[in-house]
């Protein structure tokens, strides 16, 4: 029997048949064993096969069929292992602010590596549009300036007035969409918005260390009720690489990439490399400042490169 997971517990999975049936499901034991290293050889996205227990409602996973993609970082609690977050994806929306919490470029370009790495589609949405001053909204243009012509998308919405709500929400239609973010972005409040009835828990940002609270524990599916699901996520306060080397990381900043058949050498890290087309295109204005230091910050937390 075929299923889709909606939500993981660590040991136990939510999962829907295919005749719409949702049932509690455990992975059969060797099947932990067969050359999965992640955290969690099941996630939320997967479809999986079942062959139910005794009981009706329970069952145990037997197989995961070949994942279209996925998207995936360091555990966090294991830092020799990575942890998928989702699977299966048409698109991941990562939701940032710049106002209570702050989020850092770094970390958006940390996220946007990470789809690039498994092609997928990343839209980067700003809430809280309502506290925004003028130099914030000066901030959000310079942002659009450098996101924008690499093709990323950038929305801006405030769940307060509604600004821009609707157009998030038409985006999400008919594809099966992954929400991500610091805790405290407004995930679980634009969760609510869209399914008033679930009413999920949400905290204000902690006015000591300006930091979210984490409100959601598991990863979760809800189905659109106009077809399409999201999945939201647990908050996350960084955003660890999984096996990108030295080498490729360039080919996953959209604006490098287009620029690596110019370079003077086939392995340039486009750091002191003479005839360095990406080098010279930070020069010249054509890449920007912001995401060639976000590149060198990257590169030097794999821990493979001499300057």
């Amino acid at each position: 029997m075929k299923a889709l997971v909606y939500k993981s517990t660590g040991s136990w999975y939510q999962v829907r048949d295919e005749e719409g049936h949702m049932r509690m499901a455990r992975i059969k034991g060797r099947l932990k064993l067969d050359d999965i290293t992640s955290t969690n050889p099941v996630a939320v996205g997967d479809w999986v096969e079942l062959e139910m227990e005794d009981q009706a409602e329970q069952a145990v996973i037997t197989e995961i069929h070949t994942r279209k993609n996925y998207i995936n970082r360091v555990s966090p609690h294991r830092k020799n292992q990575h942890h998928i977050v989702a699977a299966n994806l048409d698109q991941s929306l990562l939701f940032a602010t710049l106002r209570e919490p702050r989020t850092s470029l770094g970390f958006i370009d940390r996220f946007l590596v990470t789809c690039e790495a498994y092609h997928i589609p990343a839209v980067i949405v700003f809430n809280k549009l309502d506290l925004y001053k003028a130099k914030d909204h000066e901030q959000l243009n310079r942002i659009r300036e450098i996101y924008e012509p690499v093709g990323y998308r950038i929305m801006a919405m405030s769940l307060k007035t509604g600004e821009g709500v609707s157009e998030l929400a038409g985006l999400l239609a008919n594809k099966l969409s992954l929400l991500s973010g610091h805790s405290g972005v407004g995930k679980s409040s634009f969760i609510n918005h869209l399914f008033p009835e679930l009413a999920l828990r949400t905290q204000d940002v902690s006015g000591w260390s300006g930091k979210g609270l984490h409100t959601t524990t598991f990863a979760e599916m809800y189905d659109l009720p106009g077809g399409g699901h999201i999945i939201d996520t647990p908050g996350i306060r960084e955003m660890g690489l999984v096996d990108i080397d030295k080498y490729e990381l360039s080919h996953y900043f959209p604006e490098m990439r287009d620029k690596l058949q110019e370079c003077q050498f086939n392995n340039c890290v486009h750091i002191n490399e003479p005839g360095c087309a990406v080098k010279a295109s930070v020069a010249s204005g054509d890449i920007s400042e912001e995401r060639y230091i976000s590149y060198l910050n990257i590169l030097d937390s794999l821990g493979q490169v001499s300057y």
